[in-house]
């Protein structure tokens, strides 16, 4: 059985002959023919999620885990607008989505009718691409239009590199009419193969590199890569190469300069020079580093090559010179063996730097109160290894880049727009497609903003949430501006005295309570031996306290 309406009995067809499975499709009307086409498919795997913007959210996690695209359906009306905050992650992001929005016919958009807005294009600013379905299909023409309208859209969500799609389907009344033969459609392909760089422009960029003696290679967010991470490895032997790596990035080596906020932190006026680069070669997705833009926007390089298999043009450090259009893992491959190493001490100043400051972190968390400092550095070394491990936005993340990367986890965090709204729904998602525990470490105004991600009745045991509430948006007392306001309470940080432990048992989910470092220590390691159903774990810290550690954390790096 499947819809009535031509339109989306074919997509879901070619949905299905594209091979994709997932849709997650929140309750309406309007998205009946939606409904009703897609659940009556045994190949599809179709949730519904109430909420919007938390179902979609939870659809981009399944797609983080997946690699593959994952559609989210709803009806008409403001619902469709529920789904941006989770397209722009998407997008920023580069994470498959087809977004699927039921729309009325041309006829009553604008003239008064229930339900209805201007859909067409609504997501425009954070798409990669917009279409529009024909509410009727009547002939060849029509069904060829709408069969490489459905083709393209779906192989645009995945090529020349991952994003969100949206195709808007108006219906015509009556919605819920059902037919036993599925329309059939044809597989069309619009991806096209990236070309490598001919062995003119390889050269062109090898000598460039061969005439510097300072250049930062800088990794933004990405996904874990072994064959990535072994080249970096080799390309970080050079003497006059230091790579530059967040937890975001997922790549790990002792000889990568991690923990960059650290390092940064220490950088003199009088030594910047040192530091700076000649040529900055970055790829990937958003850097979390406020610090290591700051620098290498006011120290800039002569030359900045952003390597992207879409060829964007992301001047982060406002010297973009070249962009290459390669996917990163490729690029080195083709160029490292034309490399040569020359007489410099770049890559030694930026290690030697890294060393000293590590050693001096250590020390420093040896001599701490409880605090929000001490919490993170003894979850990051306690929580199971092999683990997804999300982190959530303002401070959790940023805590997790004073400690370094860690081969114990693969990390995961909503850096694409890097908002707070999503990010316990996104781990759901990514629990539910997982077969990894998957933790996400949230702040308390996070969590409380995506309370909604526990409606639903697909949370996996394997979803292990970790509120840090230290009783407001802690960020804002690290930060000079808001810090020194007397709005600072009110209106930045939201100071409150909220608990998670009655939305946790409202949705059924095993709490857990921690207030002081003796209780962690014992209430974690319960908290993770039982995988029978999701867990919260709520972590009360010291508000004012952690602002004081954190400030002296880095007073103490730059003057020992």
């Amino acid at each position: 059985m499947t819809s009535d309406k031509k339109n989306i009995s074919l997509l879901t067809d070619i949905f299905v002959k594209k091979g994709l499975a997932d849709i997650v499709i929140s309750p309406g009307s309007r998205n009946a023919p939606i409904i009703l086409s897609f659940t009556n498919r045994s190949e599809i795997n179709a949730l519904s999620i109430v909420d919007e913007r938390s179902a979609a959210f939870f659809a981009l996690g399944m797609a983080q885990q997946l690699g593959k695209t994952v559609a989210i359906a709803c009806t008409s009306g403001s619902a469709a607008l529920n789904y941006a905050p989770a397209i722009a992650e998407a997008y920023y992001q580069k994470i498959p989505l087809l977004i699927l929005t039921a729309d009325r016919p041309p006829e009553l958009i604008e003239n008064g009718d229930g339900q209805t807005i201007r859909q067409k294009n609504v997501f425009t600013n954070y798409i990669k691409a917009s279409y529009e379905l024909s509410p009727d299909i009547e002939n060849e023409e029509d069904f060829a239009a709408a069969e490489k309208l459905i083709n393209r859209a779906i192989d645009e969500t995945i090529w020349p590199e991952a994003g969100p799609v949206h195709i808007n389907v108006p219906f015509r009344e009556p919605l819920y009419n059902v037919i036993p033969q599925q329309i059939q459609g044809s597989i069309l392909d619009f991806s096209e193969k990236i070309q490598n760089l001919s062995e003119k422009e390889l050269l062109f960029f090898a000598e460039k590199f061969n005439s510097v003696k300072k250049i930062l290679i800088v990794a933004g967010q990405g996904t874990n890569n072994k064959d990535l991470n072994h080249l970096l490895s080799k390309i970080a032997q050079i003497s006059q190469v230091a790579v530059l790596t967040e937890t975001t990035s997922n790549l790990v080596d002792a000889q990568f300069v991690d923990c960059i906020d650290n390092v940064v932190s220490t950088i003199k006026d009088s030594e910047s020079e040192a530091f700076q680069p000649e040529l900055i070669i970055s790829f990937g997705g958003q850097m979390v580093s406020k610090m290591v833009k700051s620098f290498l926007r006011k120290h800039p390089a002569t030359e900045h090559w952003h390597v992207s298999p879409s060829g964007e043009k992301m001047d982060t450090y406002f010297c973009l010179t070249e962009t290459i259009k390669q996917e990163a893992e490729q690029f080195f491959y083709l160029i490292i063996p034309l490399l040569e190493n020359r007489d410099s001490n770049f890559s030694e100043t930026w290690k030697n730097r890294k060393e000293m400051v590590s050693k001096k972190r250590d020390e420093y968390l040896k001599t701490i109160p409880y605090s929000d400092l001490q919490v993170f550095d003894y979850l990051l070394k306690n929580i199971p290894e092999g683990s997804n491990l999300h982190l959530g936005n303002s401070t959790p993340v940023r805590y997790s880049q004073l400690f370094g990367s860690s081969k114990r986890f693969n990390y995961f965090s909503n850096r694409g727009v890097s908002g707070i709204d999503g990010q316990v729904s996104t781990t759901a998602g990514a629990a539910f497609i997982s077969s990894k525990i998957n933790t996400i470490i949230t702040g308390d105004l996070g969590f409380f903003y995506d309370s909604n991600a526990l409606m639903n009745h697909y949370l996996s045991p394997k979803l292990k949430i970790i509120v840090i509430n230290n009783g407001g948006g802690g960020i804002f007392r690290f930060i000079d501006g808001p810090a020194s306001t007397p709005q600072l309470e009110k209106f930045f940080e939201v100071k409150h005295n909220w608990k998670a432990e009655k939305i946790a048992e409202a949705f059924d989910i095993e709490y857990f309570k921690v207030e002081n470092f003796e209780e962690l220590i014992t209430v974690l390691k319960t908290f993770y031996s039982n995988l029978k159903k999701p867990a919260l774990l709520e972590i009360f810290t010291p508000q004012k306290v952690n602002s004081e550690i954190l400030r002296n954390y880095f007073k103490m790096l730059k003057n020992g």
